[in-house]
């Protein structure tokens, strides 16, 4: 595995696996423990995808059977809109902390740029402080959005975790943020499939050339834009496809070729809905 360092010096995989809406009871737990059987190292989850418990398990099953320590790992969670705020956001984290199992966290992240960011900030410097927290950033945050957040504060977001995919490049959001000091994370590379993804002529053309998959190629796609994909599988053999994606280098001629299925708009929903804005404030979260 190769690694990043945060702007604190702080190692991170350049790979993560991702556990989101892995619901099935015992799946997640399975799908962890063979991620890191297949080398992964980052482990990504949240408090609303509802299975912080799982991956508790399957790290310490993974730590039980010897496969790694707790020091090999980088865990991150993250923090729901209800909980994002000076009061909420400390209890929020000791909750996490105790579903996983863990004494800290490696990453924790707002989920979404709602409600008392600048309160829930505070808090989340705090532990931080105390070693609770090894790292702290935001997802879906916009450029002025994380702007406003990093120049009002002690700490800078170390992380932004954003939508980015062939079909989302997110190019003007991913340069700034690679110049503003951000690492990037990637949720959704494979857009879920939209738009007959694994069988992109284009794609498939690309991968033909390397002897890899369409995923291995947009994989190390994003890899070469310095950005950190969070992939997910529950099939153990696609775990290991994926994280085989550093023994080889996209061409400039072949990354411009990908940069030509840019749609230029999210494939999911519009962060700044205020219909969807209204929802996430609802939404109750089962632990």
């Amino acid at each position: 595995m190769n690694y990043r360092n945060l702007p604190n010096q702080v190692k991170i995989p350049s790979l993560g696996f991702g556990v989101f809406q892995i619901s099935e009871k015992g799946a997640t737990k399975q799908a962890v423990l063979d991620a890191i059987k297949s080398g992964y190292r980052l482990i990504d989850t949240a408090a609303s995808y509802g299975n912080e418990r799982e991956v508790g398990e399957g790290i310490k099953e993974a730590i039980a059977q010897g496969i790694v320590t707790r020091d090999d790992l980088f865990i991150t969670s993250k923090l729901w809109v209800d909980d994002v705020s000076a009061t909420k956001t400390p209890q929020a984290i000791k909750d996490s902390l105790n579903r996983l199992q863990l004494d800290y966290l490696d990453l924790l992240l707002i989920h979404q740029p709602y409600n008392d960011v600048f309160g829930a900030w505070r808090a989340m410097e705090d532990a931080y402080s105390k070693g609770s927290l090894k790292a702290i950033g935001v997802s879906n945050f916009d450029i002025a959005q994380i702007t406003n957040l990093a120049e009002f504060s002690k700490i800078k977001p170390m992380v932004d975790q954003i939508e980015v995919s062939p079909f989302e490049q997110n190019i003007e959001k991913v340069n700034y943020l690679n110049d503003y000091g951000v690492q990037v994370e990637a949720w959704a590379p494979f857009a879920e499939g939209k738009h007959d993804l694994f069988k992109n002529e284009l794609l498939q053309e690309i991968g033909d050339k390397y002897n890899k998959s369409i995923a291995q190629v947009i994989l190390r796609w994003l890899c070469q834009r310095d950005i950190i994909p969070l992939s997910k599988s529950v099939k153990a053999e696609r775990m290991e496809q994926n994280i085989d994606v550093l023994d080889f280098k996209l061409s400039d001629e072949d990354m411009n070729k990908i940069a030509t299925l840019d749609r230029k708009e999210s494939q999911f929903f519009d962060h700044h809905d205020p219909d969807m804005i209204k929802w996430m404030a609802s939404r109750t979260i089962e632990y």
